[in-house]
């Protein structure tokens, strides 16, 4: 009796296409934690504790039973308190109801980006910037316009300004994931001139902006009257207050843009949970000086790292002005991809440069969001792992 083959619900299965072309473009890899005899200097997260009284916070909530839905668009004390922070930062008046908070900033900037970008929408980005980027633009449809930065890894104005000749959108980071830069006044008021009488709409993405250490004042974009109304604000509690493992970030930018964005985020994330944002409130309200405590240390670690790194043969050293990384370039004739796997072999975790985009091969990306030994133990590695290379 011939044999029959029964079809299965998996048989045929293709996932969508968005799966398909996130797939095609994504560079973004996991890299592990310190542990064991590995020393990870891979990670883009704090190394402290949420501060404690947010902590209690989260802890008041769940026994005062802040446990049922809130609003879609966040809780209303957590946006007010935000809308008056803001509005020191914009030097305009924020409203509470152009602010929509998210399951971190990795939501915000979805919601943001597909709430905007249509299928062959041209967007620019730097080239490297954080991957996600390009990721979000890719399942939405659009096409990714790398920009090559400058010698000294800020943005190169005439190369941007070709790019951005009809573009739908500008998405980029300030301080810069994985530079370290910081985009000056001077560079944003280049970048409005650029997109004065045009459509294009900004993504600014400032998860870092408590990390400046340039000695002077850090300039939002949406403290320039040429850009604010044109720009969706992307914000994180993550970097700031140690809260990466919480989950809970924020937009602001014009009403449009945030109706947008919030139909987007409502659809695919719902609320972001009660305790969380009741822990976010106070970390609003109460973690200035826990701000400016993680900040000095980071600077210190900053330095501790370039120290230790100027004594590898072979590196060339960025100039990092803020966040938690260094960008070196190295001499050895690998395809960076190949000198992390290397150099996991002698016990310690760095990301490839070409994970942020093709003008990152070559260099490496390293975090200094990790306590000092692990600083000073992980470049004494990383040189022995260089040096079997060449």
């Amino acid at each position: 009796m011939p044999s029959t083959v029964t079809a299965t619900p998996l048989s045929s299965f293709a996932p969508a296409a968005a799966v398909a072309r996130i797939a095609a473009a994504s560079r973004r890899t996991q890299q592990p934690q310190s542990s064991g005899d590995l020393v990870s200097l891979a990670m883009g997260e704090p190394d402290f504790d949420t501060p404690e009284q947010v902590t209690e916070a989260a802890l008041a909530a769940l026994r005062g039973g802040r446990t049922h839905y809130s609003p879609l668009l966040g809780e209303p004390a957590l946006r007010e308190a935000l809308a008056d922070k803001l509005a020191g930062v914009a030097g305009a008046p924020v409203s509470p109801a152009d602010i929509l908070i998210t399951q971190g900033g990795t939501a915000g900037l979805a919601a943001s980006i597909l709430s905007l970008v249509d299928p062959g929408d041209r967007v620019v980005v730097p080239d490297p910037t954080y991957s996600l980027y390009a990721d979000l633009v890719s399942m939405a449809g659009g096409v990714v316009v790398p920009v090559p930065l400058a010698a000294d890894l800020h943005w190169d104005l005439d190369l941007l300004g070709d790019a951005l000749a009809g573009a739908k959108l500008f998405v980029f980071c300030n301080p810069s994931n994985p530079t370290g830069i910081v985009h000056s006044r001077a560079e944003l008021d280049a970048l409005a001139d650029l997109l004065d009488g045009t459509s294009t709409l900004v993504i600014s993405d400032e998860a870092y902006a408590d990390l400046d250490f340039t000695g002077r004042p850090f300039t939002s974009t949406i403290s320039l009257d040429g850009l604010r109304d044109r720009t969706v604000y992307c914000q994180t509690f993550s970097k700031s207050y140690a809260m990466t493992g919480w989950r809970v970030g924020y937009l602001w930018g014009p009403t449009p843009l945030i109706q947008a964005a919030a139909r987007i985020h409502n659809t695919f994330n719902g609320s972001v949970n009660t305790v969380v944002q009741d822990a976010a409130l106070t970390a609003v309200r109460t973690c200035d000086a826990d701000i400016a405590r993680m900040r000095a240390e980071y600077e210190r670690r900053g330095e501790l790292m370039r120290t230790e790194l100027a004594r590898v043969p072979g590196l060339t050293l960025s100039a990092p002005e803020g966040a938690f990384y260094q960008f070196p370039r190295y001499d050895v004739d690998l395809p960076s991809v190949e000198v992390v796997a290397a150099l996991r072999t002698h016990g310690v975790a760095v990301r490839p440069g070409s994970e942020f985009g093709a003008r990152g091969e070559g260099h490496l990306r390293l975090s200094y969001a990790a306590d000092a030994e692990s600083i000073t133990e992980g470049v004494r590695r990383l040189a022995h792992g260089l040096s079997a290379l060449r």
